[in-house]
Formats: structure tokens, C-alpha cells, sequence
């Protein structure tokens, strides 16, 4: 809470838009080391129990969010704070009824994080599922009223890829658990790194999150991590990121135009190749600029413009007219 005040004062007439914590839901994935330790600093003993620690460290987050919030309110009431989504929608692979129903545990356990940024209390789906598991959290009476006085203006997410899931016979209560509820979706392609290519995903993301919380929408991060080749003359031809940005716009301003989405704008991650922070690999670009750095390190760190530079600098300037 020092942090955000000493940044919300210091900064407060030049940033209008803040966010609290990064794609904070990609945690409900616990079996694996990453985004626990990334969104909450967690590292799981051997042994231990990871779902309950989990939704504990969940609650301090969105308690300390809900804090900053009213701070960054009360030092400038014209700041407007959101929150930071990993929206990958999760769809059933087929139209059976348990499949229907493994889906919408799927977006509830992954997606409940919104509910209490948004609406400063947990949904009931997610407190039954407390009961039934036997999860007892650490929570006062002030963690519910600041909740409930620091919920957010606006949701920002993250889009790359959509998941598909399915009802299994060892799993009768169609609980979702990431590490082994997620199948491949027979419909769309798929990136180098498995990454399943929907941009109507991106449409169908965007109408969720309005047909749910009737709040302005943020897209933050949207790109296409892939093996890009530096050619002897300095160019890298890319046009598969083009592809793959522009019909993401194209959908994206389908839900602006035809469903009546309220969108305040589209920022792709990202503007220069760096360290993929998910597999610590250079290799896996998203820039509109080429570094030339390998994942051991080699290179000159020389910077090249890719195809897709020139691309976005016109879709920019014609604002999204250009594609």
C-alpha cells in the first residue's frame, strides 16, 4: 500500500489509468510453479496443499487491491483503477450436457476474480465450493468492507488463445483443475507453443465480460509468440503476426460496432522482442522489432523492424481503419 501511494501521488497528473495486479487469475492454475509465484510470490512447499493456499494468497491480493483502489481515490478521484484479467475463454468440446456444465465450472474457477474486483464480494458458486471442500480462509469483517468500497472502474485483460474442456467419468462433480480439465479444441489452429489461434475468442471474451459486468473493457496485452528468421538483408517477414493481429481487431471492433461492447482501447503485447516470461525462452517472439539475442545469451542485441512495424504504424494512424 506505500508503493501505491507513493506512485498515485507521484504520478497522478500524468497516468489517468492504473491497474493493480497482472493477470491475478492465472493462479487459479496451482499445480503448476509459475503464475503462483508470479502473481503471489508463492512457492509450495513439498506436500503441501496448494488449491486453499492459493485462494488465501487470492484474498490478501484482492484485499490489497480494493486498499489501493480507495487510495488512489482519495488522492485524485479522477484516476480511474482497474483490474488485470488473463482471459482465455474456455469453451465445452461438445454440446453435451456435462460438458455444458464442466464449462461453466471451468469459467467459474477461473474467472471469479473479476467477481470480486467488480463487485467487492465473492460469488456464491465459489463460497459453496469453500463448504464442500473444507476451505476455511483467513478474512475479517474489514476485508469485507474494504472489498466492497474498492471495487474496480474498468477491466483490463489479457487475450491470446481460447481453451476447450470436457465432463470425464473420474470427475462426477465436474470440478475444474487446469493441470488435466483442458483438451484440444478440433476447430482452431495452433501456435509453435500449442497456443490455440481463435479470434472470435476475442469477440466472444469481450461480450462476456460487458453481458456480466456492464464495465468499460481494457485489452492490455493481445499477440502472437513465434520462431521469427532474421534475413541476410536486415528484414524479418512476419506476415503471420499481421494475420494474426489484424482478425483479432477485426473481431475486436465486431463487438464494439455490432454487439455494443463499451471498449476503451487495444494495446498488443508487445512493441520490441524480449524474454518470454512464460518459458524463459528468446526464441518465442511478439515484437514489431527484432533483437538479435538467442536463448544463450549470443547476439548483438542489434534491433531490426519487422514487417508488422510498418503494418501497425498504418493501422494506428488510420486507427484500426488500416488493416
Amino acid at each position: 500500500m506505500r508503493f501505491a501511494s507513493v506512485v498515485f501521488e507521484r504520478y497522478q497528473h500524468k497516468v489517468k489509468y492504473w491497474m493493480t495486479f497482472n493477470e491475478i487469475n492465472n493462479q487459479a492454475n496451482f499445480h503448476e510453479d509459475f503464475a503462483p509465484f508470479t502473481n503471489s510470490g508463492l512457492k509450495y512447499q513439498p506436500g503441501e496443499d496448494r488449491e486453499p493456499v492459493m485462494f488465501q494468497a487470492a484474498h490478501y491480493e484482492l484485499v490489497a487491491s480494493a486498499l489501493a483502489v480507495k487510495a488512489g481515490r482519495d488522492i485524485n478521484p479522477s484516476l480511474r483503477i482497474g483490474c488485470m484479467i488473463a482471459m482465455c475463454p474456455i469453451y465445452p468440446l461438445t454440446c453435451a450436457p456435462d460438458d455444458m456444465m464442466m464449462a461453466m465450472n471451468a469459467m467459474h474457477r477461473r474467472y471469479w476474480f473479476t467477481d470480486v474486483h467488480v463487485r467487492g464480494a465473492y460469488p456464491q458458486h465459489l463460497l459453496n465450493y469453500f463448504a464442500r471442500r473444507g476451505f476455511e480462509l483467513d478474512t475479517t469483517e474489514e476485508d469485507k468492507a474494504a472489498l466492497k468500497q474498492g471495487c474496480v472502474d474498468y477491466i483490463g485483460f489479457s487475450y491470446y488463445m481460447s481453451f476447450a474442456t470436457k465432463a470425464t467419468a473420474d470427475n462426477p462433480q465436474l470440478d475444474y483443475d487446469e493441470s488435466k480439465s483442458l483438451v484440444s479444441n478440433p476447430y482452431v489452429q495452433k501456435s509453435d507453443w500449442g497456443w490455440q489461434i481463435d479470434p472470435v475468442g476475442l469477440r466472444y471474451s469481450l461480450n462476456w465480460f460487458w453481458d456480466h459486468y456492464q464495465l468499460p473493457l481494457f485489452i492490455v496485452e493481445n499477440g502472437f509468440g513465434a520462431i521469427d528468421v532474421l534475413e541476410s538483408d536486415g528484414t524479418v517477414n512476419d506476415q503471420y503476426r499481421i494475420d494474426y493481429l489484424s482478425a483479432h481487431i477485426r473481431e475486436m471492433k465486431k463487438a464494439v460496432v455490432e454487439d455494443g461492447v463499451d471498449l476503451m482501447g487495444y494495446t498488443p503485447w508487445g512493441c520490441i522482442d524480449l524474454v518470454s516470461a512464460g518459458t524463459g525462452e528468446m526464441k518465442k517472439r511478439y515484437g514489431f522489432i527484432y533483437v538479435d539475442k538467442d536463448n544463450e545469451g549470443n547476439g548483438t542485441l542489434n534491433r531490426s523492424k519487422k514487417k508488422s512495424f510498418a503494418w501497425y504504424q498504418k493501422v494506428i494512424a488510420s486507427n484500426g481503419e488500416t488493416l
